[in-house]
């Protein structure tokens, strides 16, 4: 989402002075949501004159569990009063030890996956900058193939697999040892999937280097919300396979249960060579990443990969507690799975009543794209008016992107949707209704403030 430079006209910000006066530049959430906020629980939150703003943006997907859940903040509270050691690198702990476990018995196991388990850093980026370092180390190759539009992180390496230009502006420097290819439906079927990479590998005169890796998303989260199709993912891990590539999912904003399975790739039943997971594996928005990898492929020397908060116990806390509470059997996932569905028909009567408007992206990184490239910037303002935190995506912020908590109620998501409807209108017109299509008013009364009837989903 790109920030919003123009003087808000929304919510008070007369206690905006010190964040002027000395935060950089650079942020840019706050330039497009200016109130300064308090509190949070499930999917509200509050700022400080006491307004209350319904989310369907999870802390960038950080919060797939909502903010403040009972049962993570219980664990995390004991923990902290307890004494027990927060800050350890990468030395043994109890926390760390209960988590393996967990993540072992309740994910990794029932999927018939066998990783071993890197603690890379806090962040997504840097799981994705240790991917690269050791697909190069293990095959002995530097080149990286990454896709058109996708997004790894802001780090320089993560920058060199990135397709968005603004971010790679950023660099200041070349971002060399990568190339782009063309992402699933990149040229409306025109052009058959990986024809042209398929020929130059198989190809010794080509002149193209055989990489070392290719990373992908399954759902293009900053991306503009591209999700590849399971046959198309299955075709591309067919060719790495073929070729001896490495086949790197960055599962960090579509993975932990966001499309409605733990890992974004379940749904093509590939089994990638190493996965990068970070923002709600540990449950709480609290820093965690993990690199998931073969066991062959674990050729690191002790030390040859670390970071001083690579091991947050607060972190391993919050997320084992997470995985008992939601990931113990499938009844989370099915209920997630029921509630993007209300998600995407919702969107999908709101699209329906503009021309060129179509829903993308699967369960809960779901929006709507519209032709009009500046509408959704617009739309997400309005929205912003009304109460409800809605960002964008895509090369040119043309996507209304939503991304709600996994624990969303059935309430809460039909509010949005009509805060999302009702800011449709005033940016766009009203609606066309086509003949024998469901309409049901958009623009009530309750969009001024959607918090006031939904459930309590604490």
């Amino acid at each position: 989402m790109r920030p919003n430079t123009a003087t808000p006209t929304g919510p008070s910000t007369s206690s905006t002075s010190i964040f002027d006066e000395l935060e950089s530049q650079v942020r840019s959430y706050c330039r497009s949501w200016p109130a300064t906020f308090t509190t949070a629980a499930g999917s509200t939150l509050q700022d400080e004159d006491g307004r209350s703003y319904l989310d369907f943006f999870a802390g960038a997907g950080a919060l797939n569990y909502g903010h403040n859940h009972p049962v993570l903040l219980d664990a995390l509270i004991d923990y902290l009063r307890s004494g027990g050691i927060v800050h350890a690198l990468d030395m043994h702990t109890v926390p760390k030890r209960e988590f393996l476990t967990t993540f072992r018995d309740r994910i990794l196991a029932p999927r018939d996956l066998d990783y071993k388990v890197m603690f890379p850093g806090p962040t997504g980026t840097n799981s994705v900058e240790s991917a690269l370092k050791l697909a190069r180390k293990v095959t002995g190759r530097q080149h990286i193939l990454s896709f058109t539009n996708a997004f790894h992180g802001m780090t320089l390496g993560a920058l060199s697999v990135t397709g968005n230009s603004m971010k790679r502006n950023g660099a200041g420097l070349p971002l060399t040892n990568s190339s782009k290819i063309p992402y699933d439906d990149y040229f409306s079927g025109a052009t058959e999937d990986f024809l042209w990479l398929e020929r130059v590998l198989s190809d010794s005169g080509s002149g193209v280097d055989k990489p070392a890796a290719i990373i992908v998303e399954s759902v293009q989260g900053e991306g503009g919300l591209s999700a590849a199709r399971p046959e198309w993912l299955r075709a591309l891990s067919e060719l790495c396979r073929a070729h001896g590539i490495l086949l790197i999912l960055d599962d960090v904003q579509a993975g932990c249960g966001r499309t409605g399975e733990f890992f974004s790739f379940e749904e093509s039943g590939i089994v990638p060579d190493i996965v990068c997971l970070s923002k709600s594996i540990s449950g709480f928005g609290l820093s965690m990443a993990l690199t998931l990898i073969r066991p062959e492929l674990d050729q690191w020397e002790p030390g040859e990969h670390n970071g001083t908060f690579r091991g947050q116990n607060t972190s391993f806390v919050t997320a084992t507690a997470a995985l008992n509470q939601f990931w113990a059997d499938d009844a989370f996932a099915e209920g997630v799975r029921v509630r993007a569905t209300e998600l995407h028909d919702g969107l999908t009567q709101i699209a329906s009543g503009y021309d060129g408007a179509v829903v993308k992206g699967r369960g809960f990184l779901t929006g709507i794209k519209f032709p009009d490239a500046s509408a959704a910037s617009k739309i997400a303002a309005a929205a912003y008016e009304r109460g409800l935190l809605v960002e964008t995506s895509g090369p040119e912020d043309e996507v209304l992107k939503t991304m709600p908590a996994l624990t969303i109620s059935s309430d809460e998501l039909r509010s949005g949707v009509d805060v999302i409807a009702a800011a449709t209108a005033e940016v766009l017109g009203a609606p066309v209704i086509h003949e024998g299509a469901a309409h049901e008013s958009a623009a009530h009364e309750s969009t001024e403030n959607p918090t006031d009837h939904r459930e309590d989903t604490k």
